[in-house]
């Protein structure tokens, strides 16, 4: 994976901007001796702010950036002057990209739709001059807002693949086949298992210029809920599929068998998955004649429809995309944002890579915020900490 292009798990450290300090100015001004308060207020600190982008398929970018810092707002000055806003960071992340809180794990928000925008740090708001302090009885306000704190965040995001067909299956099914055949994707295709190291996407034609979406994730085995094999790092992107299509070849041992646990893998991963509608398809069926069909078809599954098909030589393959465009437009199959519990983060969800990155995160002193600074700095006190935020030729400890 390591020189894969599709990041689908990203660690970043975020920080919104602080809201600048309100002014204690005064109004001064030849022959108005009582000119009163006239100090602006502090400009709001920058926003974190999470963008859809159509256009992205990957995480890639904020791999290589993982910090993000917005700008902080500036202090108010005399004559109600307010302080310049800080500026905004937008990242862009490709649709279908979900966020949790690093330390605990759970659910923050989620980016959906192109163009969609969401907050995901709010800058400080800037603190009140003191002109809005005056009145009848308090005309010399000496006093004004300090900014909001800046807000500190490491969060993971997760991308989860929007697509209407989830295909499901262990190791050499035919998946990666069935999806080249039926689509313009050209996933690797070898006679190995773990051939698909990364998820692929394929647009599946139908009748009268129609279409559906079809993901193909690397294959499941038994166990891979608790970490084991390829499956339990992908099996997110198949969360918002509104069908999985679950592939068994028919030269198995126990086609039944199978398919309860592949069913059992996705249940302990995330029990929603239950929910959704099931179509199975008995793979390389070439193999087979009408015979040995005729004693396969009792033993599967009663509750879900089923088709023998075969990539190769295009068996079943009309009947196949007939199940799956009724499946994908039946009402009951639409997938509501709301509806869509994302399971917490936990110790067989994360990345370890990931999960055990350090960021280097020094502090940042503001000293034109900073109330303390300015009155110690007034009185003639120096504090010897505040020698490494000055080059040296400005300092005189004397």
């Amino acid at each position: 994976m390591a020189d894969s292009n599709f990041i689908d798990y990203v660690k970043i450290h975020c920080r919104s901007g602080k809201g600048g300090a309100g002014s204690r100015h005064f109004y001064r001004a030849k022959y108005v001796p009582k000119g009163g308060p006239d100090g602006g207020d502090g400009g709001r600190g920058g926003h974190i702010i999470l963008r859809g982008n159509a256009q992205m398929w990957t995480l890639l970018p904020l791999k290589y950036n993982r910090h993000m810092f917005a700008g902080n707002g500036q202090s108010g000055t005399g004559g109600r002057s307010f302080g310049k806003d800080g500026n905004d960071v937008i990242i862009d992340v490709p649709c279908g990209t979900v966020v949790f809180d690093a330390e605990t794990g759970d659910f923050l928000c989620e980016v959906n739709n192109d163009g969609e925008e969401v907050k995901l740090l709010r800058g400080g708001r800037g603190g009140l001059g003191n002109w809005h302090f005056k009145s009848a009885t308090n005309r010399t306000p000496r006093y004004a807002q300090p900014g909001e704190p800046a807000i500190e965040k490491t969060v993971i995001l997760e991308l989860k693949l929007l697509a209407d067909v989830g295909l499901v299956g262990f190791p050499n099914a035919g998946k990666s086949t069935l999806l080249s055949a039926l689509s313009a994707a050209r996933p690797k295709i070898a006679d190995y298992p773990f051939t698909t190291m990364e998820p692929q996407l394929g647009i599946v034609s139908y009748r009268d210029n129609r279409s559906f979406v079809m993901a193909d994730i690397p294959g499941i085995i038994e166990g891979a809920s608790e970490g084991k094999g390829l499956g339990l790092r992908f099996l997110r992107h198949i969360e918002r599929n509104a069908v999985l299509l679950f592939m068994i070849p028919a030269d198995a041992e126990d086609i039944a068998k199978e398919y309860n646990i592949l069913l059992g893998e996705l249940e302990k991963f995330n029990p929603q998955l239950m929910d959704k509608q099931r179509v199975l398809a008995i793979s390389k069926s070439d193999m087979l004649d009408e015979e040995l069909i005729a004693e396969i078809e009792p033993t599967l599954p009663d509750d879900i429809p089923h088709v023998f098909i075969s990539a190769v030589t295009g068996l079943g393959l009309t009947e196949l995309k007939d199940i799956l465009w009724a499946a994908v437009t039946d009402e009951r199959n639409q997938i509501a944002t709301p509806s869509i519990t994302h399971r917490p983060l936990d110790g067989h969800h994360r990345v370890r890579e990931e999960d055990e990155f350090i960021f280097d995160t020094p502090t940042i002193v503001d000293e034109e915020d900073d109330e303390d600074f300015d009155e110690d700095f007034d009185n003639g006190e120096w504090d010897e900490s505040w020698d490494m935020d000055f080059p040296d030729d400005v300092i005189d400890n004397d």
